[in-house]
């Protein structure tokens, strides 16, 4: 089984020509460049979204949808009752670049808003280390109630504690969100070489689990009267809850395993 990328190239090829069963995964809503090559090649294509883009259109009589596999730690938050409206947890999380991006324009955010519109968020954000006193200052001088920290090693019970996430929206987050249930409001890595997390974003959000917000456009003031609106939708928040779960696949690894046996069933047939 190859999950992509060039380390994937040689082996499906080898078992091509040996006679082996094989597969690719692919971990995004769009094919990488590898596994479209390799799909014609291989006996089965695994997908982590309902649709996959990119795929030959010889290899679609071989797509399985199995899912992303999850952590874990993420399967232990599987489907987590979703919190009461005592305070509003707003969870902001990204990569190294996406830390970096949040931690520079999420401030200008909260910075458009009122004392009023603030009052009551509870923020917990991953920031990068650098910038971790110019962050807290800002959010200090605005009175925000907040818990910064350059990595969270309990994401999933964070997730599972947020009424709505701003992230990233690599395959990965995108897996997590829908295993544990939770809305988000996605900014895709800009200048993807696949615009892969546009693609993941917008498949998520199609569900009606989540919002797409390229970066580029992105301006304090709107995005802030967007984030004040939303908070005060709890139904559409509690809806996209159930939708994200929806989109979920808290089973994916298993579903893998059996694509796994199948294969392998073939082989000893």
């Amino acid at each position: 089984i190859g999950f992509g990328g060039y380390p994937s190239f040689p082996p499906i090829m080898a078992a091509a020509r040996l006679r082996i069963p094989s597969c690719v995964h692919d971990q995004n809503a769009v094919m990488g460049r590898a596994n479209r090559a390799l799909a014609k090649w291989a006996d089965a294509v695994a997908s982590s979204f309902p649709e996959l883009m990119g795929l030959p259109p010889e290899a679609r009589s071989k797509l399985t949808i199995t899912g992303n596999p999850v952590r874990d730690i993420a399967l232990r938050e599987k489907a987590a009752p979703y919190p009461a409206f005592d305070r509003f947890n707003l969870l902001v999380f990204g990569g190294s670049q996406g830390a970096q991006f949040f931690g520079e324009f999420m401030p200008k955010v909260f910075a458009a808003m009122t004392a009023e519109e603030r009052a009551g968020i509870r923020l917990t954000q991953q920031v990068r280390a650098e910038n971790m006193e110019a962050v807290s200052a800002a959010y200090k001088a605005m009175g925000l109630d907040c818990e910064l920290a350059p990595f969270f090693m309990d994401m999933p019970k964070r997730i599972a504690a947020a009424h709505l996430v701003v992230c990233r929206s690599g395959a990965s987050t995108i897996a997590e969100l829908g295993v544990i249930g939770r809305p988000a409001v996605m900014v895709p890595l800009p200048h993807a070489l696949d615009n892969d997390q546009l693609r993941n974003a917008e498949s998520f959000a199609a569900a009606g689990a989540g919002w797409a917000h390229p970066q580029a456009p992105l301006e304090p003031k709107s995005f802030a009267q967007f984030l004040t609106s939303l908070r005060s939708q709890q139904g559409q928040l509690q809806q996209a809850a159930a939708a994200a779960l929806g989109h979920g696949k808290p089973d994916a690894a298993r579903r893998l395993a059996d694509l796994a046996e199948k294969l392998a069933g073939k082989q000893t047939s």
